[in-house]
């Protein structure tokens, strides 16, 4: 009964082997994106390297195409020649015939300005005269080249496919490196787990062992002790049923209890919701009646020192300006400026709309009223704000006048107009 047994020394495989093989794998998944994006760019610009290279080529043989003296004429035209020979020089080269590759050449005479020849549409020569007068007149001739290499033609294909073979041979030796490892992890893994069971299966013959001579030693010794045990183990289990039913019991209570409580809290913020719209309309009801007390406060207030200036101020401007219509409610607004500068600044503005309507800074057409409605808004001194629409009987008719504080007084009592 004393030996030890050997448990210490047995070969586990490492803590970290899975998450070295998740690490692995993110790092094939990022590997592959690399490759990818690798790939694009380098098709892109190889693409675009090839343009620059087929320019630079096809410049230097225009270049030389052009270079015609007056006697290699012949026959014919300088220009034709020299038409000649570009198109020998586009046409005969096989980037052009099998690569796909556009090539738009443009010459030019000596002045800079008279075409000899139009990306691949020939010019039509002058009247033959004197080689002589003609060379002069159109030696030397300048060219300019453009190349592009679409993205279907038969080069820009050759590229991609090298490239594409290109990332699929290294994606290839890559996943085959990964899965040599991979079978290398897997083969140790394997390993370990064979000692292990060898490990575990000596452990077990040798507990299997001592058992057997623990049972012939002390078989006699303990049996009391042994049916004790069962007996408490019974007991125990009789326990744990009836623990098992009062949980099922109490499990049941609080299912129910958890539907009384969300219920009543379902209720509960019902009552909430309407006790919050009561709150919200009453709020509103003493809003408004605290405006009406306000306005009809001010209309007392004001209505008999300004009812003589208000009749002044509207047959002054109705008779200035024949070509707009003032509502009262826009004469009260104008007394009610108070500051003379902001007054003779709207009353600048009422001028333009009334003579000349194209000066008049017109900010925009109101939005957010009914749609009966067609107001605009010209502003005055920054901050001040002149409403108007059609006249009934002259151009315009003016609204309401206000400034940046007043607008939603403004608004709101713009979108109570009745219909016309």
């Amino acid at each position: 009964m004393g030996k030890t047994l050997p448990f210490e020394g047995s070969a586990l495989p490492p803590l970290g082997a899975s998450s070295g093989a998740t690490l692995d794998r993110i790092a094939s998944f990022r590997l592959t994106y690399v490759a990818i994006l690798c790939f694009v760019l380098l098709y892109v610009f190889s693409v675009k390297a090839l343009e620059r290279i087929l320019t630079g080529v096809f410049t230097r043989r225009v270049e030389a195409a052009i270079r015609v003296a007056p006697d290699e004429a012949g026959a014919g035209s300088l220009v034709e020649e020299i038409q000649q020979r570009v198109d020998a020089v586009i046409r005969s080269s096989p980037w052009t015939r099998f690569g796909g590759v556009e090539v738009t050449p443009i010459v030019l005479a000596s002045d800079g300005t008279t075409p000899l020849y139009l990306g691949g549409h020939r010019i039509s020569p002058p009247v033959a005269g004197d080689p002589l007068a003609e060379a002069a007149r159109l030696l030397p001739a300048s060219a300019d080249v453009a190349v592009r290499v679409p993205h279907n033609s038969l080069a820009a294909n050759g590229v991609l496919i090298v490239y594409a073979a290109l990332l699929i041979q290294t994606l290839f030796l890559y996943e085959r490196r990964r899965s040599e490892a991979e079978l290398v992890r897997l083969q140790e893994a394997a390993a370990a787990r064979e000692q292990s069971a060898a490990r575990a299966a000596r452990i077990e013959a040798e507990l299997e062992a001592l058992s057997r001579q623990l049972e012939d030693r002390v078989e006699a010794e303990v049996a009391g002790e042994i049916a004790s045990l069962r007996a408490e183990r019974e007991r125990l289990q009789q326990q744990l049923q009836a623990l098992a039913r009062r949980e099922d019991e109490l499990r049941a209570q609080a299912g129910q209890l958890q539907e009384t409580l969300q219920s009543e809290r379902q209720s509960l913020e019902e009552l909430l919701d309407d006790a919050l719209a009561d709150l919200a309309r009453k709020d509103e009801e003493l809003r408004a009646l605290s405006e009406r007390l306000q306005r009809a406060a001010q209309g007392r207030s004001e209505s008999a020192p300004r009812a003589r200036e208000l009749e002044q101020l509207g047959n002054r401007l109705r008779t200035l300006y024949r070509n707009l219509e003032f509502d009262d409610h826009a004469l009260r607004n104008l007394v009610s400026l108070g500051d003379e500068a902001m007054k003779l600044r709207a009353e600048e503005a009422i001028k333009r709309l009334d003579t000349d309507v194209e000066t008049a800074a017109v900010r925009r057409k109101v939005g957010g009223l009914p749609s009966h409605l067609t107001v605009f808004e010209l502003g005055f001194a920054g901050k001040g704000r002149i409403y108007y629409t059609l006249g009934r009987q002259r151009r315009f008719r003016i609204l309401a006048v206000g400034a940046k504080n007043s607008q939603k007084t403004d608004l709101e009592y713009l979108s109570r107009l009745p219909r016309e």
